[in-house]
Formats: structure tokens, C-alpha cells, sequence
């Protein structure tokens, strides 16, 4: 497989050609686990970009991120939290005021009333804190089965520091463009995208599973302008060509680590080897 280090553009070797989706179930399996294990050796400190510091602030936060950037998110937060620290806080809020603090994440009147109802919830239903299983977790208003598995697989305890650990899949924008172009599904509908790949990935790697295709999706396969010839997985690939293929032209295209900025966080915590030094949030880059 052709490899690449930071910001190293992939040179194909010769006789190269793109992988092709397998024609069975067992050789579906076999390409998706090979894509896993190498996005882990490409991304080896992949982790949630957004910043939180408990169970109630990757809840909200997570909530927040819809229709737009963690770093958005990010930049919005501390105001937010230093407000409103706690569940019981938030469900107080003037919804006027809140709407104004979280105004520049988009779709603020919804994101508030969201953030009121959860927060009465989690004060009302479950004693001020965030519960450990998904069918608990999506009672609460605005919250899904993408939030409820960002909060399940990547939050602590609080009182214990012991990580929920509960494995899942989450399937933002970047996950379902990816799960599709690696072949995974063709569906658009998150549900089914997280059942049919959960199918072919151990549950044991969901969590780290969503952090890497998230971060590779971030980073090289974009959107509108992937950048094939700069990707270090591009053998593996049976959409390889959909994007610039061209070494040069294509590592022009990376963001953040690869293309030599940071990413999303701007308050990483010191448990995550390898995280990028936090960018100043007047300059740091969207996507």
C-alpha cells in the first residue's frame, strides 16, 4: 500500500489500480477491515474534535455540531458553559440569551429549544446526569442515535473517571460520504448506514472506527475536491480517481496536520498523543 507521512504526497507505484467493491459479503468484510487498520496507522491519535470536559458538555456540544464545524462549535462553548455550567443551569436559561450565545452555530432558535429540553430532562428524568445507554440518551430532545454514540463511546464518569465505553458508530456528513465511497453501503439514510457497516466491522473498533473515516474525511477525502493523489489509503479505495489524482495538485487540497494546520480543537486535552497544537481561533481553518 502506498504510504505517506505528514503532508507527503503518495506517489502510486507502478502497475497500480484501484481497489474494486468485492462481490461478497466475506470479501466486504475483509476490504472494510483493511481500510480500518490502515486509517488507524494514518491516524493513530484520531479522537472526537470537540471540546468538553464532562458527560453534559460533549452532550451539548455534540447537539451543537449539527449543520456546522466543531471548530465553530468550539469557538462557541466556553461562553456557553461558563454561564450555564450544569444541567440544572441550562434548563434556567432565558432561551433569548442562549439563543445568542449559540447563535453562530447555526439554526440557534431549534439548537436552544433542544438545549433547554435536554437539559430539564437530564435534570428532571435522570438526577443532573448524563445516562449510559442509548435508549436513555435518545428520550432526550435533539438528541439522536449519532449524538447518543459520540456521548456513549467518548465521555467519562464524572465521579469515577471510568469511560462509558459503550461502542457505536457515528455517521455524520463525513461517515456516510466515505462508507459509500469505500464501498460500505449506498445508502444515505444514517440509520441504515450505521447497521450495514456495524456488520462488517468488530463492535469492539466502532468508536475509533467513526474517529478515523471522520478524520479522513476532514483531511484528504473531502466532499467536493477529495484529494486521491495525496492519500496514504488510495490502493484500498475503490472510488480512487473521483478526486485529484495528481501528487502535486492534490496535496494542495490537505487540511489541517496533513497540509500543515491544526485541527479542530482549540483546547485538546493532554491524554491524546500526537493532537496538533491548538490553533488561535482568528485563524484557524473551517471544514
Amino acid at each position: 500500500m502506498a504510504k505517506s507521512g505528514v503532508g507527503e504526497a503518495v506517489v502510486v507505484r507502478p502497475g497500480f489500480k484501484k481497489a474494486k467493491v468485492p462481490e461478497t459479503h466475506t470479501g466486504l468484510v475483509r476490504q472494510a477491515r483493511k481500510i480500518n487498520r490502515a486509517l488507524a496507522e494514518v491516524y493513530p491519535y484520531a479522537h472526537p474534535e470537540l471540546d468538553f470536559r464532562n458527560p453534559f458538555e460533549l452532550l451539548v456540544a455534540t447537539v451543537l455540531s449539527a449543520q456546522t464545524t466543531d471548530l465553530r462549535v468550539n469557538q462557541t462553548t466556553p461562553a456557553l458553559f461558563a454561564k450555564y455550567p450544569t444541567p440544572e443551569d441550562l434548563a434556567a436559561a432565558n432561551p433569548e440569551e442562549l439563543e445568542q450565545i449559540i447563535r453562530p452555530t447555526g439554526f440557534f432558535r431549534a439548537k436552544a429549544k433542544s438545549l433547554l429540553g435536554l437539559s430539564v430532562g437530564l435534570r428532571d428524568n435522570f438526577g443532573g446526569e448524563v445516562p449510559k445507554t442509548l435508549e436513555q440518551l435518545v428520550t432526550l430532545p435533539g438528541v439522536g442515535r449519532k449524538t447518543a454514540n459520540v456521548v456513549l463511546g467518548n465521555a467519562r464518569d464524572p465521579k469515577t473517571g471510568e469511560p462509558f465505553g459503550v461502542p457505536g458508530i457515528t455517521v455524520d456528513t463525513h461517515f456516510g460520504r466515505l462508507s459509500r465511497r469505500f464501498g460500505w453501503t449506498t445508502s444515505d439514510d444514517p440509520v441504515k448506514v450505521e447497521q450495514e457497516v456495524a456488520e462488517l466491522i468488530p463492535k469492539s473498533e466502532w468508536t475509533m472506527l467513526s474517529h478515523r473515516v471522520v478524520f479522513h474525511g476532514r483531511r484528504i477525502c473531502h466532499a467536493r475536491k477529495p484529494a486521491c493523489g495525496a492519500c496514504p489509503i488510495a490502493e484500498l479505495c475503490p472510488s480512487y480517481g473521483e478526486g485529484e489524482v495528481d501528487p502535486v495538485k492534490a496535496e494542495k487540497l490537505l487540511k489541517y496536520e496533513k497540509g500543515g494546520q491544526p485541527g479542530q480543537r482549540l483546547s485538546p486535552p493532554p491524554d491524546y498523543p500526537g493532537q496538533p497544537a491548538p490553533p488561535a481561533a482568528a485563524t484557524a481553518r473551517e471544514g
